[in-house]
């Protein structure tokens, strides 16, 4: 627990994963800054919504700011006490990638150095930041663990995140700053993206229209319910990354390092089929879906699936929500007011 004197810095606070990880700071007496830009790559109305649920605790404080802007986050590091860092802001998305690359490298590149800076010259105790499991990239034997290779991309998305964790590794070395890199898979659950595959889904079912169904439905995915996600956050932040005393450079593990750097997966280890998911989103709503059949999108893996064996051991937790209670609970969810009101459902 924290005194109003010292602060936990949460980037991304009005986004999906910074907001409810901020909830969850504050519900146990933490002081919090929220950093956000609200850019405009989905509904501000979404994020200002969230936002509203954290500006009226006492010990949050709300900062808009883009992490690319150097001087900025120099003030805010130099201003603030700040003791610990959970650094979920960034450019997301595999498709937008192909569309629009430069807001990824001044987002996940040029901010995440920003970041690290800060970190650097505040001596904080622990910077916990979001990588993704998209950068197993072309990586097909499942599942997924931490201690394989991870150099063959294929989204400039994973690109960026795989930089992010060469570039904290390097921090960590260099001024024992204690970095842990957690790679998401699939999150899910209220007051979601809309971009992602359940928002989607559950506004065409609801209006009647069709949905894309990628890869014939034969996708596979690690979805993992919000609570989990939020709960090994800070499981993890409360655990700062140490140096593994038996790493060796004769035969590197990528997973550990000699120098405080850790990465972990954090997925529901129970990969679901896309059909299997719209099955249970269908029955959660009580109406059935059109389905265009679609091919695998460029950018796109057909499967992800997490070894979370070590964070189980560190972290002393597993994401254990099956999309049979998660998605559920995102429906009952979407028909608070505000929402039917936002898309006139």
């Amino acid at each position: 627990m924290s005194g109003s004197s010292s602060h936990i810095l949460v980037t991304g606070a009005a986004g999906f994963i910074g907001f409810h990880v901020a909830k969850r700071l504050l519900d146990r007496g933490e002081s919090v800054i929220g950093l956000d830009n609200l850019n405009t790559y989905y509904d501000v109305r979404l994020k200002d919504a969230r936002l509203a649920q954290l500006t009226p605790h006492e010990r949050f404080r709300f900062v808009k700011l883009d992490l690319a802007n150097r001087q900025g986050m120099r003030d805010l590091f130099t201003d603030t006490p700040i003791r610990r860092v959970v650094h979920l802001a960034a450019q997301a998305g595999v498709r937008y990638s192909l569309v629009n690359p430069y807001a990824y490298t001044e987002s996940n590149i040029e901010g995440f150095l920003n970041i690290l800076e800060g970190c650097r010259y505040a001596g904080i105790e622990h910077l916990v930041y979001a990588s993704s499991s998209s950068v197993y990239g072309g990586n097909t034997q499942m599942p997924f663990s931490i201690h394989d290779n991870v150099d063959h991309p294929v989204s400039l998305y994973a690109a960026t995140k795989k930089a992010n964790e060469l570039m904290a590794h390097c921090y960590a070395h260099l001024y024992r700053i204690p970095c842990t890199g957690l790679r998401f898979f699939t999150v899910y659950g209220p007051w979601g993206r809309p971009d992602m595959a359940l928002f989607i889904f559950t506004k065409a079912i609801l209006e009647g229209t069709p949905i894309e169904v990628f890869n014939h439905g034969k996708m596979q995915r690690d979805f993992t319910y919000i609570d989990d996600i939020v709960e090994g956050v800070v499981r993890t932040l409360d655990r700062p990354a140490a140096p593994n005393p038996s790493w060796s450079g004769d035969r590197p593990d990528p997973g550990t390092s000699s120098a405080p750097a850790r990465v972990y997966n954090i997925g529901n280890h129970r990969p679901a089929e896309l059909m299997r998911f719209i099955e249970v989103l269908e029955q959660a709503l009580g109406k059935k879906a059109e389905k265009k059949l679609m091919p695998l999108q460029p950018g796109d893996v057909p499967a992800t699936y997490a070894d979370i064996d070590d964070l189980s051991r560190d972290v002393g937790f597993a994401p254990a929500t099956p999309i049979e209670e998660g998605i559920p609970r995102f429906v009952k969810w979407r028909f608070v007011k505000w929402y039917r009101d936002f898309y006139r459902v």
